[in-house]
Protein backbone atom coordinates (compact mmCIF):
# COMPACT_ATOMS: atom_id res chain seq x y z
CA UNK A 1 0.00 0.00 0.00
CA UNK A 2 1.35 3.39 -0.94
CA UNK A 3 2.33 5.51 2.01
CA UNK A 4 0.41 8.72 2.35
CA UNK A 5 2.41 10.85 4.76
CA UNK A 6 1.67 13.48 7.27
CA UNK A 7 -1.04 15.15 9.12
CA UNK A 8 -0.75 16.98 12.34
CA UNK A 9 1.36 17.37 15.44
CA UNK A 10 0.83 18.32 19.04
CA UNK A 11 2.80 20.04 21.74
CA UNK A 12 5.23 17.87 23.65
CA UNK A 13 5.32 17.50 27.40
CA UNK A 14 7.43 19.88 29.43
CA UNK A 15 9.28 17.08 31.16
CA UNK A 16 10.88 14.04 29.47
CA UNK A 17 8.56 11.11 29.30
CA UNK A 18 8.98 7.96 27.24
CA UNK A 19 5.93 7.03 25.24
CA UNK A 20 4.47 3.85 26.67
CA UNK A 21 0.87 3.86 25.43
CA UNK A 22 -1.24 5.44 22.74
CA UNK A 23 -4.39 5.19 24.85
CA UNK A 24 -6.32 8.46 24.90
CA UNK A 25 -8.35 9.77 27.81
CA UNK A 26 -12.15 9.79 27.59
CA UNK A 27 -13.43 12.76 25.64
CA UNK A 28 -10.19 13.25 23.71
CA UNK A 29 -10.56 15.72 20.80
CA UNK A 30 -11.37 14.36 17.35
CA UNK A 31 -7.97 15.53 16.09
CA UNK A 32 -6.22 13.38 18.69
CA UNK A 33 -8.45 10.37 18.07
CA UNK A 34 -7.86 10.50 14.32
CA UNK A 35 -4.09 10.73 14.57
CA UNK A 36 -2.57 8.27 12.05
CA UNK A 37 -1.37 5.01 13.58
CA UNK A 38 0.83 3.89 10.70
CA UNK A 39 2.66 5.48 7.80
CA UNK A 40 0.02 4.05 5.49
CA UNK A 41 -2.63 6.12 7.28
CA UNK A 42 -0.63 9.29 6.79
CA UNK A 43 -2.21 11.68 4.28
CA UNK A 44 -0.20 14.16 2.22
CA UNK A 45 3.61 14.61 2.13
CA UNK A 46 4.06 11.67 -0.27
CA UNK A 47 7.20 13.38 -1.56
CA UNK A 48 8.70 12.93 1.90
CA UNK A 49 7.72 9.48 3.15
CA UNK A 50 6.15 7.82 0.13
CA UNK A 51 7.50 4.47 -1.02
CA UNK A 52 11.05 4.75 -2.31
CA UNK A 53 11.84 8.09 -0.69
CA UNK A 54 15.05 8.52 1.29
CA UNK A 55 13.27 9.04 4.60
CA UNK A 56 10.91 6.08 4.09
CA UNK A 57 13.88 3.84 3.30
CA UNK A 58 15.74 5.05 6.38
CA UNK A 59 12.68 4.33 8.54
CA UNK A 60 12.21 0.84 7.11
CA UNK A 61 15.89 0.00 7.58
CA UNK A 62 16.00 1.55 11.08
CA UNK A 63 18.96 3.62 9.88
CA UNK A 64 17.65 6.88 11.19
CA UNK A 65 19.69 10.08 11.11
CA UNK A 66 19.00 12.93 13.47
CA UNK A 67 16.67 15.26 11.65
CA UNK A 68 14.81 18.55 11.65
CA UNK A 69 11.20 18.50 10.44
CA UNK A 70 10.38 21.94 9.07
CA UNK A 71 6.81 22.78 8.15
CA UNK A 72 3.74 24.85 8.99
CA UNK A 73 1.35 24.05 11.85
CA UNK A 74 -0.84 21.02 11.26
CA UNK A 75 1.40 19.52 8.57
CA UNK A 76 2.30 16.45 10.61
CA UNK A 77 5.65 17.01 12.28
CA UNK A 78 4.82 15.46 15.67
CA UNK A 79 2.78 12.65 14.15
CA UNK A 80 5.60 11.77 11.78
CA UNK A 81 8.11 11.71 14.63
CA UNK A 82 5.90 9.32 16.62
CA UNK A 83 5.38 7.05 13.62
CA UNK A 84 9.12 6.99 12.96
CA UNK A 85 9.67 5.85 16.55
CA UNK A 86 6.99 3.15 16.25
CA UNK A 87 8.22 1.89 12.88
CA UNK A 88 11.81 1.66 14.07
CA UNK A 89 11.00 0.14 17.47
CA UNK A 90 12.55 3.09 19.25
CA UNK A 91 11.69 4.63 22.58
CA UNK A 92 10.11 8.07 22.20
CA UNK A 93 10.76 10.97 24.56
CA UNK A 94 9.13 14.30 23.82
CA UNK A 95 10.01 17.77 25.06
CA UNK A 96 8.52 21.14 24.24
CA UNK A 97 11.11 23.87 23.75
CA UNK A 98 8.52 26.36 25.01
CA UNK A 99 8.74 25.03 28.57
CA UNK A 100 11.71 22.65 28.81
CA UNK A 101 15.13 23.70 30.06
CA UNK A 102 18.65 22.28 30.11
CA UNK A 103 17.84 20.20 33.20
CA UNK A 104 14.99 18.52 31.30
CA UNK A 105 17.37 17.77 28.45
CA UNK A 106 19.91 16.25 30.79
CA UNK A 107 17.30 14.00 32.41
CA UNK A 108 16.06 12.86 29.02
CA UNK A 109 19.57 12.06 27.85
CA UNK A 110 20.40 10.20 31.06
CA UNK A 111 17.20 8.19 30.60
CA UNK A 112 18.22 7.40 27.01
CA UNK A 113 21.68 6.22 28.07
CA UNK A 114 20.22 4.00 30.76
CA UNK A 115 17.76 2.46 28.31
CA UNK A 116 20.54 1.82 25.79
CA UNK A 117 22.44 -0.11 28.46
CA UNK A 118 19.54 -2.06 29.94
CA UNK A 119 17.24 -2.66 26.96
CA UNK A 120 19.55 -2.03 23.98
CA UNK A 121 16.84 0.19 22.44
CA UNK A 122 17.42 3.40 20.58
CA UNK A 123 15.81 6.54 22.01
CA UNK A 124 14.34 9.21 19.79
CA UNK A 125 14.30 12.59 21.53
CA UNK A 126 11.64 14.74 19.94
CA UNK A 127 11.92 18.47 20.61
CA UNK A 128 8.84 20.38 19.51
CA UNK A 129 9.40 24.00 18.44
CA UNK A 130 13.17 23.51 18.63
CA UNK A 131 13.66 27.02 17.24
CA UNK A 132 12.60 28.33 20.65
CA UNK A 133 15.66 26.77 22.32
CA UNK A 134 18.44 29.30 22.81
CA UNK A 135 22.04 28.58 21.78
CA UNK A 136 23.09 27.09 25.13
CA UNK A 137 20.11 24.72 25.11
CA UNK A 138 20.85 23.59 21.57
CA UNK A 139 24.53 23.22 22.46
CA UNK A 140 23.54 20.90 25.32
CA UNK A 141 22.04 18.46 22.80
CA UNK A 142 24.96 18.48 20.36
CA UNK A 143 27.49 16.15 22.06
CA UNK A 144 24.83 13.53 22.70
CA UNK A 145 23.79 13.57 19.06
CA UNK A 146 27.44 13.15 18.08
CA UNK A 147 27.92 10.25 20.55
CA UNK A 148 24.77 8.52 19.40
CA UNK A 149 23.15 8.61 22.85
CA UNK A 150 19.97 9.85 21.18
CA UNK A 151 18.50 10.30 17.75
CA UNK A 152 17.22 13.84 17.65
CA UNK A 153 14.07 14.83 15.81
CA UNK A 154 13.38 18.53 16.06
CA UNK A 155 10.21 20.17 14.80
CA UNK A 156 10.04 23.79 13.75
CA UNK A 157 7.80 26.19 11.88
CA UNK A 158 10.76 28.53 11.34
CA UNK A 159 13.52 28.31 8.75
CA UNK A 160 16.16 26.11 10.46
CA UNK A 161 18.91 27.90 8.53
CA UNK A 162 18.32 30.89 10.79
CA UNK A 163 16.88 29.35 13.95
CA UNK A 164 18.90 26.17 14.57
CA UNK A 165 22.49 26.09 15.77
CA UNK A 166 24.75 25.62 12.73
CA UNK A 167 26.71 22.79 14.39
CA UNK A 168 23.52 20.96 15.28
CA UNK A 169 22.08 21.60 11.83
CA UNK A 170 25.17 20.16 10.16
CA UNK A 171 24.66 16.88 12.04
CA UNK A 172 20.99 16.61 11.08
CA UNK A 173 18.99 16.07 7.93
CA UNK A 174 16.35 18.69 7.20
CA UNK A 175 13.04 17.40 5.86
CA UNK A 176 10.50 19.96 4.65
CA UNK A 177 6.78 19.37 5.16
CA UNK A 178 4.24 21.38 3.18
CA UNK A 179 0.77 22.56 4.09
CA UNK A 180 -1.68 19.85 3.20
CA UNK A 181 -3.45 20.12 -0.14
CA UNK A 182 -7.21 20.46 -0.39
CA UNK A 183 -7.40 16.86 -1.61
CA UNK A 184 -5.43 15.61 1.40
CA UNK A 185 -7.62 17.57 3.80
CA UNK A 186 -10.66 16.10 2.11
CA UNK A 187 -9.38 12.58 2.73
CA UNK A 188 -8.79 13.35 6.40
CA UNK A 189 -12.23 14.93 6.86
CA UNK A 190 -14.02 12.08 5.08
CA UNK A 191 -12.13 9.52 7.14
CA UNK A 192 -13.15 11.25 10.38
CA UNK A 193 -16.78 11.32 9.29
CA UNK A 194 -16.78 7.62 8.41
CA UNK A 195 -14.52 5.97 11.03
CA UNK A 196 -16.77 4.07 13.47
CA UNK A 197 -14.19 3.68 16.26
CA UNK A 198 -12.35 7.00 16.31
CA UNK A 199 -14.55 9.30 14.25
CA UNK A 200 -18.25 9.94 13.80
CA UNK A 201 -19.10 6.61 12.17
CA UNK A 202 -21.52 8.19 9.71
CA UNK A 203 -23.57 9.92 12.41
CA UNK A 204 -22.61 13.41 11.20
CA UNK A 205 -23.55 14.76 7.77
CA UNK A 206 -21.41 17.34 5.98
CA UNK A 207 -22.79 18.81 2.77
CA UNK A 208 -20.58 19.66 -0.25
CA UNK A 209 -20.67 23.42 0.37
CA UNK A 210 -19.86 23.05 4.06
CA UNK A 211 -17.09 20.59 3.23
CA UNK A 212 -15.56 23.02 0.72
CA UNK A 213 -15.81 25.84 3.27
CA UNK A 214 -14.11 23.72 5.93
CA UNK A 215 -11.24 22.84 3.61
CA UNK A 216 -10.81 26.45 2.51
CA UNK A 217 -10.75 27.89 6.01
CA UNK A 218 -8.46 25.17 7.39
CA UNK A 219 -5.66 26.51 5.22
CA UNK A 220 -3.75 23.23 4.88
CA UNK A 221 -3.89 22.51 8.61
CA UNK A 222 -5.42 19.09 9.41
CA UNK A 223 -5.67 19.75 13.13
CA UNK A 224 -7.55 22.98 12.43
CA UNK A 225 -9.89 21.17 10.06
CA UNK A 226 -10.73 18.40 12.54
CA UNK A 227 -11.14 20.75 15.49
CA UNK A 228 -13.50 22.90 13.45
CA UNK A 229 -15.38 19.84 12.17
CA UNK A 230 -15.96 18.64 15.72
CA UNK A 231 -17.18 22.06 16.87
CA UNK A 232 -19.36 22.53 13.78
CA UNK A 233 -21.01 19.17 14.48
CA UNK A 234 -21.84 20.36 18.00
CA UNK A 235 -23.28 23.61 16.63
CA UNK A 236 -25.43 21.75 14.09
CA UNK A 237 -26.69 19.36 16.77
CA UNK A 238 -28.22 22.29 18.66
CA UNK A 239 -30.75 22.68 15.82
CA UNK A 240 -31.61 18.97 15.83
CA UNK A 241 -29.89 15.68 16.52
CA UNK A 242 -29.71 14.75 12.82
CA UNK A 243 -29.04 18.22 11.37
CA UNK A 244 -26.41 18.39 8.62
CA UNK A 245 -23.46 20.70 9.10
CA UNK A 246 -24.01 23.86 7.05
CA UNK A 247 -21.45 26.41 5.79
CA UNK A 248 -22.55 28.88 8.49
CA UNK A 249 -21.76 26.23 11.13
CA UNK A 250 -18.25 25.86 9.75
CA UNK A 251 -17.77 29.64 9.72
CA UNK A 252 -18.98 29.92 13.30
CA UNK A 253 -16.70 27.08 14.39
CA UNK A 254 -13.71 28.72 12.75
CA UNK A 255 -14.63 32.12 14.17
CA UNK A 256 -14.82 30.76 17.68
CA UNK A 257 -11.55 28.94 17.27
CA UNK A 258 -9.46 31.55 15.48
CA UNK A 259 -11.27 34.85 14.93
CA UNK A 260 -11.89 34.01 11.25
CA UNK A 261 -8.15 34.09 10.65
CA UNK A 262 -6.74 31.35 8.43
CA UNK A 263 -2.98 31.55 8.62
CA UNK A 264 -2.37 30.24 5.12
CA UNK A 265 -5.37 31.66 3.24
CA UNK A 266 -6.91 34.94 2.14
CA UNK A 267 -7.62 36.20 5.66
CA UNK A 268 -3.96 35.86 6.56
CA UNK A 269 -2.90 38.05 3.65
CA UNK A 270 -5.78 40.48 4.04
CA UNK A 271 -5.02 41.18 7.70
CA UNK A 272 -1.27 41.56 7.28
CA UNK A 273 -1.96 43.87 4.32
CA UNK A 274 -4.28 45.99 6.46
CA UNK A 275 -1.63 46.08 9.19
CA UNK A 276 1.16 47.25 6.89
CA UNK A 277 -0.99 49.83 5.11
CA UNK A 278 -2.22 51.26 8.41
CA UNK A 279 1.38 51.84 9.53
CA UNK A 280 2.33 53.24 6.13
CA UNK A 281 -0.60 55.68 6.45
CA UNK A 282 0.56 56.71 9.97
CA UNK A 283 -2.50 55.33 11.82
CA UNK A 284 -1.26 53.87 15.15
CA UNK A 285 -4.74 52.89 16.35
CA UNK A 286 -5.47 50.77 13.30
CA UNK A 287 -1.95 49.35 13.45
CA UNK A 288 -2.39 48.14 17.03
CA UNK A 289 -5.87 46.77 16.24
CA UNK A 290 -4.61 44.63 13.34
CA UNK A 291 -1.63 43.55 15.45
CA UNK A 292 -4.03 42.34 18.16
CA UNK A 293 -6.15 40.56 15.53
CA UNK A 294 -3.14 38.58 14.38
CA UNK A 295 -1.66 37.77 17.78
CA UNK A 296 -4.98 36.77 19.35
CA UNK A 297 -5.69 34.51 16.36
CA UNK A 298 -2.39 32.69 16.84
CA UNK A 299 -0.23 34.27 14.15
CA UNK A 300 3.49 33.56 14.48
CA UNK A 301 4.91 36.66 16.24
CA UNK A 302 8.18 36.30 14.33
CA UNK A 303 6.30 36.69 11.05
CA UNK A 304 4.93 40.01 12.32
CA UNK A 305 8.35 41.08 13.57
CA UNK A 306 9.91 40.41 10.17
CA UNK A 307 7.22 42.50 8.49
CA UNK A 308 8.00 45.39 10.86
CA UNK A 309 11.69 45.19 9.92
CA UNK A 310 10.76 45.32 6.23
CA UNK A 311 8.43 48.28 6.76
CA UNK A 312 11.05 50.18 8.74
CA UNK A 313 13.31 50.13 5.66
CA UNK A 314 10.76 50.19 2.87
CA UNK A 315 8.34 52.82 4.13
CA UNK A 316 10.07 54.79 6.92
CA UNK A 317 13.55 54.53 5.51
CA UNK A 318 15.85 57.51 5.81
CA UNK A 319 13.09 59.79 7.04
CA UNK A 320 13.93 58.26 10.45
CA UNK A 321 17.16 56.20 10.49
CA UNK A 322 16.33 55.05 14.04
CA UNK A 323 13.36 53.04 12.77
CA UNK A 324 15.35 50.10 11.42
CA UNK A 325 17.43 49.53 14.60
CA UNK A 326 14.26 49.74 16.68
CA UNK A 327 12.44 47.23 14.46
CA UNK A 328 15.42 44.85 14.55
CA UNK A 329 15.52 45.17 18.34
CA UNK A 330 11.81 44.32 18.45
CA UNK A 331 12.44 41.26 16.28
CA UNK A 332 15.26 40.08 18.55
CA UNK A 333 13.18 40.70 21.68
CA UNK A 334 10.28 38.76 20.17
CA UNK A 335 12.58 35.85 19.42
CA UNK A 336 14.02 35.88 22.94
CA UNK A 337 10.74 36.34 24.80
CA UNK A 338 8.11 34.48 22.82
CA UNK A 339 4.44 35.01 23.53
CA UNK A 340 2.77 36.49 25.46
CA UNK A 341 5.56 38.90 26.47
CA UNK A 342 6.50 39.55 22.83
CA UNK A 343 3.37 41.65 22.50
CA UNK A 344 5.18 44.49 24.29
CA UNK A 345 8.07 45.04 21.83
CA UNK A 346 5.75 44.36 18.90
CA UNK A 347 3.24 46.96 20.08
CA UNK A 348 5.98 49.49 20.79
CA UNK A 349 7.49 49.03 17.33
CA UNK A 350 4.05 49.20 15.70
CA UNK A 351 3.24 52.54 17.32
CA UNK A 352 6.69 54.00 16.66
CA UNK A 353 6.66 53.06 12.98
CA UNK A 354 3.13 54.38 12.53
CA UNK A 355 4.12 57.76 14.00
CA UNK A 356 7.47 57.98 12.20
CA UNK A 357 7.85 60.17 9.09
CA UNK A 358 7.77 58.15 5.88
CA UNK A 359 10.10 57.92 2.89
CA UNK A 360 10.54 55.29 0.20
CA UNK A 361 13.58 56.97 -1.34
CA UNK A 362 15.65 53.82 -0.80
CA UNK A 363 13.19 51.74 -2.79
CA UNK A 364 13.00 54.35 -5.54
CA UNK A 365 16.78 54.63 -5.71
CA UNK A 366 17.25 50.88 -6.01
CA UNK A 367 14.50 50.57 -8.64
CA UNK A 368 16.15 53.30 -10.74
CA UNK A 369 19.58 51.68 -10.41
CA UNK A 370 18.16 48.26 -11.34
CA UNK A 371 16.56 49.77 -14.42
CA UNK A 372 19.95 51.16 -15.46
CA UNK A 373 21.53 47.73 -14.96
CA UNK A 374 18.76 46.08 -17.00
CA UNK A 375 19.06 48.60 -19.81
CA UNK A 376 22.85 48.97 -20.02
CA UNK A 377 24.11 45.59 -18.82
CA UNK A 378 27.46 45.07 -17.07
CA UNK A 379 29.26 48.29 -17.91
CA UNK A 380 33.00 48.42 -17.29
CA UNK A 381 34.26 49.72 -13.95
CA UNK A 382 36.17 53.01 -14.50
CA UNK A 383 39.92 52.33 -14.48
CA UNK A 384 40.66 54.74 -11.62
CA UNK A 385 38.24 52.81 -9.34
CA UNK A 386 39.78 49.40 -10.04
CA UNK A 387 42.08 47.74 -7.54
CA UNK A 388 45.68 47.64 -8.78
CA UNK A 389 46.70 44.40 -7.09
CA UNK A 390 49.60 43.51 -9.43
CA UNK A 391 52.24 45.30 -11.51
CA UNK A 392 50.44 44.27 -14.68
CA UNK A 393 47.27 45.92 -13.46
CA UNK A 394 49.13 49.10 -12.64
CA UNK A 395 50.72 49.03 -16.11
CA UNK A 396 47.25 48.80 -17.60
CA UNK A 397 46.17 51.91 -15.70
CA UNK A 398 44.23 50.31 -12.88
CA UNK A 399 43.83 52.81 -10.03
CA UNK A 400 45.52 55.61 -11.93
CA UNK A 401 44.24 59.05 -10.92
CA UNK A 402 42.16 57.76 -8.01
CA UNK A 403 41.58 60.46 -5.38
CA UNK A 404 41.64 59.10 -1.81
CA UNK A 405 38.70 60.58 0.13
CA UNK A 406 40.61 61.05 3.38
CA UNK A 407 43.03 63.39 1.66
CA UNK A 408 40.22 65.89 1.26
CA UNK A 409 39.38 66.57 4.93
CA UNK A 410 35.90 65.12 4.74
CA UNK A 411 34.86 67.08 1.66
CA UNK A 412 32.97 65.32 -1.11
CA UNK A 413 35.38 63.93 -3.71
CA UNK A 414 34.46 65.04 -7.20
CA UNK A 415 35.47 62.12 -9.40
CA UNK A 416 33.55 59.76 -11.67
CA UNK A 417 32.08 56.77 -9.80
CA UNK A 418 29.55 55.49 -12.32
CA UNK A 419 30.55 53.71 -15.55
CA UNK A 420 30.94 55.58 -18.82
CA UNK A 421 27.61 56.08 -20.49
CA UNK A 422 25.58 56.57 -17.32
CA UNK A 423 27.97 58.81 -15.40
CA UNK A 424 25.43 61.63 -15.20
CA UNK A 425 22.52 59.56 -13.93
CA UNK A 426 20.93 60.24 -10.53
CA UNK A 427 19.24 57.40 -8.69
CA UNK A 428 18.81 58.68 -5.12
CA UNK A 429 16.42 61.59 -4.63
CA UNK A 430 15.95 62.55 -0.94
CA UNK A 431 12.45 62.63 0.47
CA UNK A 432 10.98 65.74 2.03
CA UNK A 433 10.18 64.35 5.50
CA UNK A 434 12.12 63.84 8.72
CA UNK A 435 15.90 63.39 8.83
CA UNK A 436 16.16 63.01 5.07
CA UNK A 437 14.68 66.45 4.44
CA UNK A 438 17.71 68.04 6.15
CA UNK A 439 20.19 66.46 3.75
Amino acid sequence: MTSQASFFGDAGASAPEAQTSDALPPGAPLAARMRPRTLDEFVGQEQLVGLGTALRSAIEQAALPSMILWGPPGSGKTTLARLIADASGSRFITLSAVSAGVSDLRRAIADARNAATTTKRRTILFIDEIHRFNKSQQDAVLPNVERGDITLIGATTENPSFEVNKALLSRSRVFVLASLSDAALGVIIDRALADPQRGFGGSVRLGPEARAKLIALAGGDARSALNALELAAQIAAVRSADAAIEPKDVEEAMQRRALRYDRAGDEHYDVISAFIKSLRDSDPDAGVYWLARMLEAGEDPMFIARRLVILSSEDVGLADPRALPLAVAAQQATHALGMPEALFPLTEATIYLALAPKSNSGLRAYAAAKQAVDEHGALAVPLHLRNAATNLMRTLGYGEGYQYAHDFAGAKVEQQHLPDGIEQMTFYKPGDAGWEATK
